[in-house]
């Protein structure tokens, strides 16, 4: 099953990093399973999913899980990213 994709405006040397939505993300950026945008740490890429997609961003600021590498990133918004990182953001679970 062919994915598809939405690449936001490019800037010159900022790396343009390839993010994948969990479903439950989905619904905020046009039901897209990955979106690109430009950013060097999870703080900036959160940053410019938000000026991207709108939508998303009440479900960004209520916290999502970020997996770099197979790798959770609990509270680092200063963690760096490059282009060649798997990177995964996954609404987080509540309940008890």
């Amino acid at each position: 099953m062919a994915s598809e994709h939405i690449k936001t405006s490019q800037s010159a040397g900022t790396p343009r990093l390839t993010v994948h939505l969990w479903s439950g993300l989905r619904r905020f950026a046009e039901g897209q399973e990955l979106v690109e945008v430009e950013a060097t740490t999870i703080g900036a890429m959160i940053a410019a999913l938000k000026s991207a997609y709108p939508a998303l961003a009440p479900a960004l600021d209520a916290g999502v899980s970020v997996a770099v590498d197979g790798r959770i990133i609990a509270a680092s918004l200063d963690e760096p990213l490059a282009p060649e990182n798997e990177i995964y953001l996954m609404q987080r679970l509540r309940g008890g």
